[in-house]
């Protein structure tokens, strides 16, 4: 089960364009080396879930490598119009 106190940053991440910590801007950067080496253990022991609430939950835009990242923080990549039809269909798409 992904930590609270992860999902809710990965979802200021998302809504404000807020900057993460290390170890979250590695997973968001699609870094799973870094990723391992930056969690703490309870973020290491849910890296699965974690890595599946991105893929399932937050717009491509915001990330998948460094640069989705960056452009993201800066403000230059946008939230599609429709956050919650987004997330809904996405949702309809899980295994």
């Amino acid at each position: 089960m992904i930590p609270q106190r992860t999902k809710e940053t990965i979802d200021r991440y998302v809504d404000r364009h807020t900057p993460v910590g290390g170890f979250l801007e590695a997973v968001l950067g699609n870094n799973l080396r870094e990723s391992f080496r930056r969690a703490d253990e309870e973020n290491r022991a849910n890296l699965y879930d974690i890595i599946r609430y991105c893929l399932w939950k937050i717009p491509g835009t915001c990330w998948g490598s460094p640069a989705k990242v960056e452009e993201w923080v800066c403000g230059t990549q946008d939230m599609p119009d429709d956050r919650e039809a987004y997330y809904n269909e996405k949702a309809e798409e899980l295994p």
